[in-house]
């Protein structure tokens, strides 16, 4: 699944090429897309209006569109959101040069199709019919995120305190913890096994059971994880691509996941795999500590009179 270093690494590509286009249409090629809501009511909100910017938060890809709308996008499992520019692509190869753009008229799995001013489209793909899209008016965004999303990793607003804060109390294994977006927004399978093992934690210990010092490596070990699926432009272990259509090189760079059986970075003790909510999880059972849950404090009975 796309997570925040994917849905960033589109972000920073469509930014700068379609901000300020006007949407000239918009084609809903399958209804689940945008269930419940009818694909022409969604086709109707989108036609004319001028793209102002082009947002994330947590793993939703924002357009924020003139007229105080807002479309918001989540990649799902196997979503990718394609930026197709013909009349670029077609120069590229009558002179020479490198293909950049799928000019395909019809890709697999398309799902949706935005036409831009100027012949540019954004293709929705995606294999497994996962992903949604949903048009926010007005005050409208906050409300929808209020109860989705938690705190963006890689803004200030994560200190060692605030995830102390956020962890105090719960029994929830780490790796869950991490996986809750109510909690932090952004954070999937990949890059919390990955911040886990920068942060010598195990994926099983209960969140409570974090002291300062543990809440400190591991908001260092989400921001250094996190900030290296950027610089390698997403991780492409399954279906994911950028918005140009190219696979990310985050994979090569694992310390930990999808390693099974390889020797830990760091210590060199086998990397093991166990399931922990559902998902695979990689760590390695030397160097990464399990913490005990800290026991409660009894409150003292009030002395009778």
């Amino acid at each position: 699944m796309p997570e925040l270093p994917e849905v960033e690494t589109i972000r920073r590509q469509l930014e700068p090429a379609i901000t300020g286009l006007r949407i000239e249409s918009a084609e809903v090629l399958d209804e689940r897309w945008t269930r419940p809501v009818p694909p022409a009511t969604v086709e109707r909100a989108l036609a004319g209006r001028r793209i102002e910017a082009v947002e994330r938060r947590g793993k939703y890809l924002l357009l924020r569109l003139e007229g105080d709308r807002t479309l918001a996008m989540h990649l799902r499992m196997t979503g990718n959101l394609l930026l197709d520019r013909p009349n670029e692509a077609r120069a590229a190869v009558k002179l020479g040069g490198r293909r950049l753009y799928e000019t395909a008229p019809r890709p697999r799995h398309l799902r949706a199709v935005i036409r831009l001013e100027g012949g540019a489209r954004l293709l929705f793909t995606d294999a497994r019919r996962f992903g949604q899209a949903v048009v926010l008016d007005g005050d409208g965004v906050e409300a929808y995120f209020a109860t989705r999303l938690g705190l963006e990793p890689l803004s200030g607003a994560l200190t060692a305190d605030e995830l102390c804060r956020l962890a105090a109390g719960r029994r929830a294994p780490l790796k869950s913890f991490l996986l809750n977006q109510v909690g932090i927004a952004g954070i999937g399978n990949i890059y919390a096994d990955e911040a886990l093992h920068r942060a010598a934690l195990h994926p099983l210990s209960p969140a409570g059971s974090m002291k300062p010092e543990h809440c400190e490596r591991l908001r260092e070990g989400i921001v250094a994880a996190l900030e290296a699926g950027l610089r390698s432009g997403g991780a492409s272990v399954d279906d994911y691509l950028d918005a140009r259509g190219e696979p990310g090189a985050m994979q090569d760079e694992f310390l930990v996941h999808t390693r099974e059986g390889e020797p830990c970075p760091r210590c060199g003790a086998e990397i093991r795999r166990i399931v922990v909510a559902g998902r695979s999880t990689y760590f390695c059972p030397s160097c990464q500590r399990r913490l005990r849950r800290r026991p409660r404090r009894r409150r003292r009975r009030a002395s009778a009179a």
